[in-house]
């Protein structure tokens, strides 16, 4: 792999990880990242009830942000805010795409979004759960979207206890939804059950490509999963 540019940033709940080809890749996103959060805190200032409801809400036309918001939200049935991490990440690898480069990939709290010209791989980060960072994925086929819900060591509110529930799709606003709403149902005695359960409600979504999920040592999967890696600890 060429070197590439990498860079943390936090502005407000944001927590990213931005990777880019060319520093003004890097620069454009930290802009979009800030912009966008500008224009969703305006929004909810004035729809308060977008910021704190677990159900779909109408899709405003602008701005875009809390518009795709929404639209995923809807698509999962879930609040709009399950999809806010995905869709600031998505806007920010858009963002860089604009600056000529070929690789654009923004982890936001967990969320992945990604376009690359070579393989990108990436951690399952689960909490202090035994298989966290233990193992992850190799992305090859772009653009794609991953993101993990998880009822154990999230900050996000979930209904359920699922040690990680993992959705990818071609954008990671839609896949932050979908992990929410999969993650809500994963619970219960019954192991495969609950796995079942959560991938029955992922896999009734369109734009699902595939899901992963762990819950009390066991993993259920379906559809197109990344090829699984093993992570050096280093």
């Amino acid at each position: 792999m060429r070197n590439l540019f990498r860079e943390n940033f936090v502005f407000k709940e944001s927590q990213c990880n931005i990777i880019s080809d060319k520093l003004e890749g890097i620069e454009a996103a930290k802009e979009e990242i800030k912009h966008q959060r500008a224009l969703l805190s305006k929004y909810i200032s004035e729809h308060p009830k977008f910021a704190w409801t677990l159900k779909p809400t109408s899709i405003p036309e602008t701005p875009l942000v809390a518009n795709l918001m929404a639209t995923a939200a809807k698509k999962a049935n879930v609040g709009p805010m399950a999809a806010v991490a995905g869709v600031i990440a998505d806007l920010a690898v858009n963002s860089i795409l604009r600056q000529n480069c070929s690789v654009a990939v923004v982890e936001d709290g967990g969320e992945i979004s990604a376009v690359s010209d070579e393989a990108i791989d990436v951690a399952l980060a689960a909490g202090n759960e035994r298989l966290s960072k233990k193992f992850g994925f190799r992305l090859t086929d772009f653009p794609i979207g991953m993101a993990t819900s998880s009822g154990r060591f999230s900050h996000a509110f979930s209904f359920g206890d699922a040690e990680a529930a993992t959705i990818f799709c071609k954008d990671a606003g839609l896949a932050d939804a979908v992990a929410t709403a999969t993650c809500n149902v994963v619970k219960g005695e019954d192991e495969q059950a609950a796995i079942e359960n959560g991938i029955s409600v992922a896999k009734e979504v369109a734009g699902v490509e595939g899901v992963l999920i762990l819950y009390k040592g066991c993993t259920g999967t379906w559809g197109k999963i990344p090829q699984i890696i093993k992570i050096n600890p280093s």
